[in-house]
């Protein structure tokens, strides 16, 4: 039977965790179609991604996450409608990336928290903090959405997040690189749904207090700011 759940995993060579992650994301939504967005990953990321079940929609060439997983979004999008017919889709998408493994399992709570009407879109909070940055960076997040919509956020960056149908034609396409998350707060607050935090028991490939983790760290500020001054 066909599942009002569409999945939209977003991924950058993830090879060693994808196949865990939909291993995972299998059991918490069973019969629903995966969409992997792969923002041209040079590893595995999408061939082990085809065998394990998902539609690929690839990009040759990495060209940052926001503008990776719009395709992706408009290509689940469509398939909802496909399958709703003349009736309101308001099938549910869930966004997550690909790195959380075995922990994905937990994402149903947040598909069930918008299936209860409890939010129109509900985002993950980690219950553990993984990473091992100074902050900055999530600290401007939170200003940034403050400033804009007036919504306090615990998790402003996180990519786990649930909508419903229309919350996700409100806020495509996406807003360019890591400043994806951001601009879907934003918009989605804007045009008036109910965006809630749930915290959840979550683990990622998190970057260190490493050169790398670093670079990482201020690419995302960078974009953080372009997507704060796009929405003014």
């Amino acid at each position: 039977m066909a599942s009002d759940i569409f999945v939209i995993v977003t991924a950058y060579n993830e090879a060693a965790r994808i196949g865990a992650t939909l291993d995972a994301l299998g059991r918490a939504f069973p019969n629903a179609l995966v969409f992997l967005a792969d923002d041209g990953s040079i590893d595995a990321t999408s061939l082990l991604a085809r065998e394990g079940g998902a539609r690929v929609v690839r990009s040759e060439r990495m060209i940052g996450k926001g503008d990776a997983a719009t395709p992706a979004a408009y290509e689940a999008l469509r398939h909802a409608r496909a399958v709703a017919g003349e009736k309101d889709p308001e099938s549910i998408f869930l966004l997550c990336d690909a790195d959380l493994g075995e922990s994905a399992v937990e994402l149903g709570k947040l598909v069930g928290a918008v299936r209860q009407g409890d939010a129109d879109m509900a985002v993950a909070a980690f219950a553990t903090r993984v990473g091992g940055g100074v902050g900055v960076a999530v600290a401007f997040a939170r200003w940034a959405i403050r400033r804009r919509c007036g919504l306090a956020m615990r998790a402003p960056i996180s990519g786990q997040r649930a909508l419903r149908a229309s919350v996700l034609a409100d806020v495509l396409p996406f807003a360019a690189g890591f400043g994806m998350e951001i601009g879907m707060t934003i918009d989605a607050s804007r045009a008036g749904h109910r965006i809630s935090e749930i915290e959840l028991d979550l683990s990622h490939r998190a970057t260190g207090r490493t050169f790398a983790g670093f670079a990482h760290r201020g690419r995302q500020l960078i974009d953080f700011v372009r997507v704060y001054f796009a929405r003014r």
